[in-house]
């Protein structure tokens, strides 16, 4: 894991609603100086087709660098893996990242988690993240919850992994779409401990 970055956090794209959420964290870490291990899943590209009229290439290595181009990443700083891509550094706990979002969560990805599957490269690299003892977040989009849910999500929680559902707040008046989503990527920012000025915090000032 290169020291030149200020932390690599590994990114998994599922296909649950909320793409909108995904892209802008890479977007904001890649912001942030932190170097990003791109993960996702076919039915992710689905989805960011369907919300975003993005047509996300198919080809981990291809999206990458359509994302470099887009974000304006520096060389190196997003890398793609595919699903079956068992060479990459995040399928083993001797490179492991700093940490790993999965975002937006599907509750299929959410339970297959929780029950140690590892049958995917999204799996297996949340997998070795709770057993290095490394901050897993779990961005699940899904309403009502279902007992099942909340029973895998407390499994989960009891393990360490943060679950973060993406519940926006109205208290810092949101104006726009993207007020919306970029209080649920600040949310995640905090928890990965990455300085950012996306959203107020409550009690302070609004610009």
């Amino acid at each position: 894991m290169s020291t030149s970055w200020a932390a690599t956090i590994t990114v998994a794209l599922t296909g649950a609603s909320g793409m909108p959420y995904g892209l802008r964290l890479v977007d904001a870490l890649v912001q942030a100086d932190a170097q990003v291990y791109l993960l996702y899943s076919q039915a992710a590209q689905i989805v960011t087709r369907q919300e975003l009229e993005i047509s996300l290439p198919a080809r981990a290595g291809e999206a990458a660098a359509w994302m470099t181009e887009r974000y304006r990443a520096k060389p190196g700083q997003i890398l793609g893996f595919g699903r079956e891509e068992w060479f990459a550094p995040v399928a083993s706990g001797s490179n492991p990242p700093d940490a790993m979002v999965v975002c937006p969560c599907t509750m299929g990805t959410l339970a297959s988690i929780a029950a140690g599957l590892s049958d995917n490269l999204i799996e297996r690299a949340a997998d070795v993240v709770i057993k290095e003892g490394r901050k897993l977040i779990l961005v699940p989009r899904e309403t009502p919850y279902s007992t099942l849910h909340l029973e895998n999500m407390l499994r989960l929680s009891r393990m360490g992994v943060v679950i973060l559902p993406p519940n926006p707040a109205f208290y810092h008046h949101p104006k726009t779409i993207e007020d919306l989503v970029d209080f649920i990527v600040a949310r995640i920012l905090d928890q990965l401990r990455i300085p950012h000025q996306l959203a107020p915090r409550w009690g302070e000032p609004e610009a």
